[in-house]
């Protein structure tokens, strides 16, 4: 596993993360969408399907797949240097954050507000923790980037601290988004 970038100082592993046993029979169906893919892993880290982003890489810039209100909202330059996608599209590394609200970052993405379709509160509270994954093809070519976030008004309210376990999960499911037709579209 490449090293993680970690900013809090509870980052001990507390059991194992559960198995990605559905992300991978989602992975094995015909052709399944980002949409069911992501709602998968929104059950794995026990979180709200709004908290789950997928960004593929397109002509150097990285577009929303998944939230579905954020596909129209712009994309993210990789060489932007306040957006905590691009960097890791850019060092092709793992990150995990903790304390999401005291790091630099672009947060025009989390102004977007939900379309009324979507099962989403519509005042969005911030988001308090984080962990960013590049999802790389076999020549470690970065095809987009898969979040996990827990949102919440403070860090108590946002729910538990990511672990390195969920990161390694994270990093599993990252490898399984790279077989997936729908990430690998845009591969420049």
């Amino acid at each position: 596993m490449p090293k993680a970038k970690q900013n809090s100082a509870s980052g001990s592993a507390s059991g194992a993360a559960p198995a990605l046993e559905k992300v991978t029979a989602a992975r094995q169906a015909k052709a399944p969408s980002p949409g069911i893919f992501c709602a998968e892993l929104a059950k794995q880290f026990k979180v709200r399907s709004s908290e789950i982003a997928l960004l593929r890489l397109e002509k150097g810039l990285l577009k929303f797949l998944i939230p579905e209100h954020l596909k129209t909202a712009g994309a993210i330059p990789v060489s932007s240097s306040s957006a905590v996608a691009a960097h890791t599209a850019m060092t092709r590394k793992l990150e995990l954050f903790n304390n999401f609200v005291k790091v630099r970052h672009a947060n025009i993405f989390e102004a977007v507000k939900p379309t009324s379709g979507e099962e989403v509160p519509s005042e969005q509270p911030p988001i308090q923790k984080l962990m960013s994954a590049p999802v790389l093809n076999a020549d470690r070519k970065v095809l987009g980037v898969v979040q996990v976030c827990r949102k919440g008004y403070d860090l108590n309210s946002a729910g538990t601290d990511f672990t390195l376990d969920d990161l390694q999960q994270l990093e599993k499911a990252a490898e399984h988004l790279s077989e997936m037709p729908f990430i690998q579209e845009g591969a420049e």
